[in-house]
């Protein structure tokens, strides 16, 4: 018998979290959804065949190929935060002394992952109300840091600059033990914010295939200004696919398989006869400091002879806007064809408030002199990674977890200027 739960994140998790530990007492797979997506959820359930052991059915957001509700087993969510303990251990902390604080939904990998670990590990979990995230002068005040215990954390991009932002909050944060970064690329202008803050992040590599974090980097090198997700937790083993540099991991914890969302059954990640290796869709590098994510294959675009990847360009442009003092809230590149270069891209942007922007029109030439600005900047970089276009749309916004949710400004692109971006 499974069970199905619509997880609603502005609630306190605690009677959901018991529904979810009573089942698995009784050898129950849960499906954990957020609200709206039951029915999806349910009738992705319906085909998946008996398991002998307890375990969770959890979206996976990461690819661009679509939602895919992935099965993982409860005792690979168990492995996962004995991995987590060992490297903690080897920074010199006590799993057991710690504090988990939690900001993320029980409907993500990363928002589960810290209940577990505290059970498991015998130290003390606290859920963070998306409220005071939204809110972080008031952070400070509602959730004084013990003196007597590490604080362990896991942010997402969006909401590390949030609390960037805010000078009680940044306190705050140094307070810290260790904060794992993940969800999202960490753009260079926020991890040299963070080190010049002193604030121990831990950026990491990891999905919810293989139950949270497969790389992470210990503060200490992050702080002396490493970059990357840094290397292998010791369940897991890393490779380079030598045809495209896809990253392809082993562990024990690799999750069996998705649910098809027709109901017809299991479908395995690791390829048949492939001596359970996965190959996440993400291209890297290997390096002295460990795993550089360059970005996802399946958004890398071939544009005049050159691979270029979408989420690297956009890091590059906010970084130069930053230094340039232009007032962008963020940036989003789509994918467009064009028949002399084959692909380019096209620009949305956001300005801040003080931006100009002044409407929700979305029209381009919104705010010509942060355009024009962003336009000059692009010269700075090779041809095939310019932006063809440069809109600006003032409703452009990540999810709570940091993600773009990709069909929707493809939408928003066809509506507002008939364009058909590349369906990525």
């Amino acid at each position: 018998m499974a069970l199905s739960l619509e997880v609603r994140a502005e609630l306190a998790p605690e009677p959901q979290l018991a529904r979810l530990l009573d089942a698995w007492q009784q050898g129950q797979l849960v499906g954990v959804c957020g609200v709206g997506e039951g029915e999806r959820l349910a009738a992705a359930m319906a085909g998946c065949p008996p398991l002998a052991a307890p375990g969770v059915v959890i979206g996976s957001g990461g690819s661009r190929g679509g939602r895919r509700w992935c099965v993982q087993p409860l005792a690979h969510l168990q492995a996962s935060a004995r991995a987590t303990a060992a490297w903690l251990q080897a920074l010199g902390l006590d799993p057991a002394a710690c504090l988990q604080l939690n900001p993320l939904p029980l409907q993500h990998t990363s928002g589960l992952m810290p209940v577990l670990r505290a059970r498991q590990w015998g130290g003390q979990w606290r859920w963070l109300p998306p409220q005071l995230l939204r809110a972080p002068a008031e952070l400070a005040q509602a959730v004084p840091l013990p003196t007597d215990r590490p604080v362990l954390l896991s942010l997402v991009p969006t909401q590390l600059q949030r609390l960037l932002a805010d000078p009680a909050a940044r306190r705050w944060l140094r307070g810290v033990a260790v904060i794992w970064t993940g969800g999202g690329p960490l753009a260079p202008d926020l991890a040299a914010w963070a080190r010049r803050e002193d604030i121990r992040l831990s950026p990491c590599y990891g999905a919810t295939e293989t139950a949270a974090m497969v790389t992470a980097l210990a503060p200490e090198r992050f702080l002396a200004g490493d970059g990357g997700c840094g290397h292998p937790l010791d369940d897991v083993t890393l490779r380079l696919n030598p045809a495209d540099g896809a990253i392809e991991l082993r562990c024990g914890r690799l999750s069996p398989g998705w649910l098809a969302a027709d109901g017809s059954g299991l479908r395995p990640f690791a390829e048949p006869g492939g001596e359970g290796w996965w190959a996440s869709g993400d291209a890297g590098q290997l390096t002295a400091a460990g795993l550089q994510v360059l970005g996802r294959l399946d958004g890398a675009i071939h544009s005049g002879g050159e691979t270029v990847f979408p989420e690297q360009v956009e890091q590059r442009l906010k970084a130069l806007a930053a230094a340039a003092g232009l007032p962008l809230a963020d940036l989003l590149l789509l994918p467009v064809t064009e028949p002399l270069w084959g692909e380019r891209l096209v620009a949305l942007f956001r300005p801040l408030p003080e931006g100009g922007d002044g409407g929700s029109s979305g029209v381009a030439g919104a705010d010509p002199p942060l355009r024009e600005g962003l336009i000059a900047l692009a010269r700075r970089l090779p041809p095939a990674q310019r932006p063809l276009h440069w809109w600006t749309c003032s409703s452009l916004a990540r999810t709570d977890t940091g993600k773009w949710q990709r069909p929707r400004w493809h939408e928003w692109l066809r509506q507002q200027h008939e364009i058909n971006p590349e369906p990525r």
